[in-house]
């Protein structure tokens, strides 16, 4: 397991790779709202034979940490000093996608890497449309999963946020032992069964999600600020975009995507047909053929032939 430090909070990463004797273009995956890098994995090793896959979990996710370390009684003066800065550094973060999309920039710097591709999901694919805007030198080329825009509800966004609040507030650990409690919960978010682990490990990463961090993004995420800028973002991108929805997601509705395609001619919009809101988990096949057409790389079969 890897850590690095990214604006005085650590960060979990890991890399996906196939030993190779030539430099492969990386690919960093984003994941979304309360889940974790561990999602992305099986499609990350499908495209290992053509990109090095970076995979990290945002701030307050998975394993990354939402706050600094406590400075404690025992610790040395050095590392006093060292949790003191990492505490002044987060003070001055916040929830917003803006703040998510500076946190990837950073960490590429500490990575020590220059242009990438870039493949988001959910809440992560705003953070990645932000970062396409604010650095489209960094980016090659831009693969956006479950991804839209949205028109402004007062009592709707009240209602929502209202709801939200609760079930962050209400997640007992002891929720995760209970028998089929994984297909309740990931009911909503699927269309078609994906393997039992898959639906454990995003239960797990909901529930040791950091709560100001959980709460904080439903803020920011769902908001009428963000249904502002969300537009002016896809309606300005200068990367070559993918926008991959699935027909039946009811988290974001593939008509939210369609319309974000539809502010640029950069934009690439595909459904994949029988998928909720997880496209690449529910029919993997389908996803990495849409994501190697536009790529422009060749499947596996097709390059050992």
């Amino acid at each position: 397991m890897a850590y690095i430090t990214v604006r005085g909070v650590e960060h979990y990463y890991e890399w996906i790779k196939q030993p190779s004797g030539i430099a492969k273009p990386v690919m960093v995956f984003i994941h979304g709202w309360a889940g974790s890098a561990r999602y992305w994995r099986s499609t990350a090793h499908a495209l290992s034979e053509q990109f090095d896959c970076l995979l990290y979990d945002l701030r307050g996710f998975g394993r990354s940490q939402g706050k600094p370390t406590v400075v404690g009684a025992s610790e040395s003066v050095a590392e006093a000093q060292t949790n003191q800065q990492k505490s002044q550094a987060i003070q001055e973060l916040t929830y917003e996608l803006t703040e998510y999309a500076e946190d990837l920039a950073v960490l590429l710097d500490e990575l020590q890497l220059g242009r990438v591709y870039i493949n988001a999901h959910s809440m992560g694919a705003s953070v990645a449309t932000i970062f396409f805007n604010c650095y489209p030198q960094r980016v090659e080329r831009g693969i956006l999963t479950c991804s839209g825009i949205f028109e402004y509800d007062e009592k709707a966004f009240a209602a929502f946020h209202k709801f939200g609040g609760y079930v962050v507030k209400f997640r007992p650990k002891w929720l995760g032992k209970i028998p089929f409690v994984d297909q309740m919960f990931m009911a909503r978010f699927l269309h078609r069964p994906i393997p039992k682990s898959e639906r454990q490990a995003f239960l797990e990463d909901f529930l040791s999600a950091d709560y100001d961090t959980a709460l904080g993004t439903i803020f920011t995420s769902v908001s009428k600020a963000q249904s502002e800028l969300m537009p002016q973002e896809f309606a300005k991108l200068q990367v070559p975009t993918l926008l991959v929805a699935g027909e039946y997601d009811q988290i974001i509705p593939a008509q939210m995507g369609r319309q974000a395609a539809a502010l640029n001619n950069q934009v690439k919009f595909v459904v994949i047909p029988d998928t909720g809101h997880f496209p690449m988990l529910e029919d993997a096949a389908t996803y990495l053929q849409q994501v190697r057409e536009f790529l422009q790389v060749a499947t596996p079969e097709l390059q050992a032939n």
